[in-house]
């Protein structure tokens, strides 16, 4: 199982990224599809989540109406929209996979999971 995650970057407060995740060695369409983060100093948060046809999606309280996930099977690819960024929002972001859907809200119980990409939001 790999992962090639993109997108990444330092913004100002209110601007926008994309970050994509492709992934390869597995069943891409058969599995949920979550982004998490881990901010420096603290444990890891999950942030969204996707099943694998894209009709559920979750998030998590504090980017509700701010980050917008999708995927696109055909490319294996899982994106994450984040606009109006906030410092908080400061973090190595990296997607993971889970078979089944119990747990996908815990960040810690997740089968696989990427390398990152950087996501730095200026004070």
């Amino acid at each position: 199982v790999q992962f090639v995650e993109s997108g990444g970057g330092e913004v100002r407060p209110g601007e926008s990224l994309t970050l994509s995740c492709t992934g390869s060695g597995f069943t891409f369409d058969t599995y949920y599809i979550s982004w998490l983060r881990q901010a420096p100093g603290k444990g890891p948060e999950w942030v969204s989540v996707i099943d694998g046809r894209g009709f559920w999606i979750q998030y998590t309280d504090s980017v509700k109406g701010r980050f917008t996930i999708s995927r696109d099977n055909a490319r294996k690819t899982v994106y994450l929209q984040m606009d109006n960024l906030r410092p908080e929002d400061t973090g190595l972001y990296y997607c993971a996979i889970r078979r089944a859907r119990d747990y996908v809200l815990d960040a810690t119980r997740y089968d696989h999971q990427g390398q990152g990409t950087q996501v730095t939001v200026l004070t």
